[in-house]
């Protein structure tokens, strides 16, 4: 007997998990704070765990667990029961050498317009970055060993500085301000920003006034696509062919070759992600209307744009693709015409792979006796880049509720309606998978592109004419050409009688091309200066009599 009860004990010790005590000096914050612990076990013995978490399986290991009034001194225990990606507990941890790091992300308090009082992550310049959001609170990189059972305190005496806002020059101009309307939903001073690319005499002809296109996308510093120097010899690979197309714009655009118009970069980082999708929300509040009636005209005015809609087009890929239609489709007045690339889904039966009217569950194909992973994304070899449960794992260990600023979760609050504790209401169970099919209604109802164009066409229709223009390649990394598919279909269906007017835009793919596919543009060429030309020529055609269409213009 006695040997039996000393085997159990031998066994329950070798598989006791190993645990961390994690705390922060008064010298790193002096206050008690909410927020999310994360800690990185990195088997890379070089540089930062925090900055080694990816989307494929070269990714390090995270365990969180959320924190409330943690004061200076006190640790938290980090154990067993920390949710953890990829292995799920830090049972599964093999013993080993591993290069560790804390991070605490911090939570706000927000007393929010409808009533719901929730502790979010604010963004402070980064783009809802965890590992890089100023004030973040983190310990240094430690290299050590853990076996069964360990007790390794860490204590996080770092803060990650402030980000030193980007000078304005003579063609970029950086502009902010506070949104009443954001304000009023969030309870606390909400911004938003700009980054405006001003065309060459633009100070020395106050009398001109210019098209403006808005270029959508995931949060900007400011305009990395235009360079005012020439690239420096240390530069080599994609590095330098980025910087030499930066330059080679940046001489374009001075030249006089190119259209005058001005070009916007849009800054709306929500407590949720690093942007809002352009349109209004239930859980991220009004984007839509401040960015339509607050912002854009505030840029308007100060920067001499011509002000009417057949002078406004908007364009951008993935999250910006959507956001380009969206605004569009919501918005067909303000906007005269879109060009969309690779964007996010736009219709919901092709949610990536998931059929989210008619299918059960996010993560698995479902048989009687078999499940198979949906997959997120492929590689260009069509190697599985992630699975949709293993990534939206992942979100789960970052912030729970909703709030690891991730895509999945930035999902869940642009289309989803708003929980009972106020956070997000989650479109599939977070362990399980399994859809919630009220949920989908509601998706569908609100944010589902294709079925708004089907609903509204009589009145939609002859808003859009022309102006809806989508490119994405054949082999999208995220299943993204899909949705799209679906979306030309009902477009093209417009063409039949009865059915009109005639969508009249156009829907181009690139064969075999991945994620952010927009069109055959010339090697050695960006993006602005490929469509400048053609926004400018789609400008001209749709003008109104009288119009000024020449002053502008090469």
């Amino acid at each position: 007997m006695r040997s039996v009860f000393l085997c159990f004990l031998l066994v329950s010790a070798a598989w006791a998990a190993p645990q961390f005590d994690v705390s922060f000096t008064a010298q790193a914050r002096s206050s008690p704070v909410d927020g999310r612990i994360i800690v990185i076990v990195s088997k890379n013995m070089e540089g930062d765990p925090r900055s080694q978490i990816e989307l494929g399986v070269s990714t390090q290991q995270i365990f969180g667990l959320d924190v409330d009034g943690l004061r200076p001194g006190d640790a938290v225990h980090v154990g067993a029961d920390a949710t953890g990606y990829p292995l799920r507990s830090l049972r599964d941890l093999p013993p080993g050498t591993y290069n560790v790091q804390a991070v605490l992300n911090v939570y706000e308090t927000f007393h929010r317009g409808d009533g719901h009082i929730l502790k979010m992550h604010m963004d402070h310049g980064e783009g809802q970055q965890w590992n890089t959001s100023p004030g973040n609170l983190m310990s240094k990189p430690r290299k050590v060993d853990i076996a069964a059972g360990t007790v390794l305190p860490i204590e996080m005496t770092e803060v990650i500085p402030p980000i030193d806002p980007p000078k304005d020059t003579k063609y970029i101009r950086h502009v902010q301000i506070e949104s009443k309307l954001l304000t009023a939903f969030w309870g606390r001073p909400m911004l938003l920003g700009a980054i405006v690319l001003v065309p060459e005499g633009f100070d020395s002809q106050p009398q001109q006034h210019y098209p403006i296109s808005f270029d959508q996308g995931h949060f900007p510093a400011t305009f990395y696509g235009f360079r005012e120097t020439p690239p420096s010899a240390d530069l080599t690979g994609a590095a330098r062919r980025r910087a030499s197309s930066a330059y080679q714009f940046f001489q374009e655009w001075t030249s006089g070759r190119l259209p005058k118009m001005l070009i916007v970069l849009t800054q709306h980082a929500t407590p949720y992600y690093d942007d809002s999708y352009g349109v209004n929300t239930a859980n991220m509040g009004p984007y839509g209307d401040a960015l339509t009636q607050e912002l854009y005209p505030y840029i308007e005015k100060e920067f001499r744009a011509i002000g009417q809609p057949w002078a406004r087009v908007v364009f951008g890929g993935s999250t910006g693709g959507w956001m380009t239609l969206a605004q569009q489709i919501f918005y067909p007045d303000y906007f005269g015409g879109a060009w969309g690339f690779c964007p996010d889904p736009v219709d919901f039966h092709a949610f990536q792979l998931v059929n989210l009217y008619e299918e059960k569950n996010a993560y698995f194909d479902l048989g009687p006796f078999l499940k198979i992973p949906k997959p997120l994304g492929r590689w260009p070899n069509d190697h599985v880049l992630n699975t949709m449960q293993e990534f939206s794992r992942e979100e789960a260990v970052l912030g729970d509720s909703g709030r690891s600023g991730g895509q999945m979760d930035a999902f869940h609050a642009t289309f989803g309606p708003v929980g009972p504790d106020g956070y997000t209401a989650k479109l599939w169970d977070p362990e399980t998978g399994e859809l919630h099919p009220e949920v989908a209604k509601y998706w569908e109802e609100h944010y589902d592109l294709t079925a708004h164009l089907k609903r509204d066409w009589e009145t939609l229709g002859p808003k859009l004419t022309g102006k809806l223009h989508i490119t994405i390649g054949t082999k999208d990394t995220f299943y993204l050409d899909g949705a799209v598919h679906l979306m030309e279909n009902f477009l093209e269906d417009t063409k039949m009688p009865g059915q009109g007017p005639y969508y009249g835009g156009s829907v181009e793919y690139g064969n075999n091309e991945p994620h952010c596919y927009a069109g055959k543009i010339p090697a050695g060429q960006t993006l602005d200066m490929y469509y400048l030309p053609i926004f400018a020529n789609y400008m001209r055609k749709i003008a109104p009599k009288g119009a000024d269409i020449d002053s502008w213009m090469p």
